[in-house]
């Protein structure tokens, strides 16, 4: 079944359109604001794995060695590589995570920063 990608001048989204046969016509029309004037994208291959053989390729320790469990964007990256092997688009929600967690590592740099001053400037007695 080819699939054909298309972008929407109008509204800059992406869509894509499925049809059974090459020689099936096609007149897209954009799913989000519907116009038609799209242009059509070079779509990559796709290639369907199987549940198992994803859940497999998730286990493999090899694509996992270059996480660095202390910066937030290499966590945030295995989080959206694993989000697309199960089939779920979690970019928002990992982006927003990411977010989050650099704020707090700021704050608390921050505060580890405050304390290092304060008894830097205090006597020692």
């Amino acid at each position: 079944m080819p699939i054909y990608e298309f972008r929407c001048r109008k509204c800059g989204r992406k869509n894509e359109f499925i049809t059974f046969r090459i020689s099936e016509p096609l007149s897209p029309s954009c799913r989000y604001c519907g116009s038609n004037d799209l242009s059509r994208l070079v779509s990559r291959v796709r290639v369907r794995l199987s549940e198992e053989t994803r859940f497999e390729r998730l286990a493999d320790p090899a694509r996992w060695g270059n996480i660095d469990e202390n910066d937030p964007r290499s966590l945030a990256r295995a989080l959206k590589t694993m989000g697309q092997e199960i089939g779920d688009d979690l970019e928002t929600d990992i982006d927003e995570l990411v977010e989050e967690s650099l704020e707090e590592g700021l704050s608390e740099t921050e505060q580890a920063g405050g304390e290092e001053e304060q008894n830097a400037s205090d006597p020692v007695s």
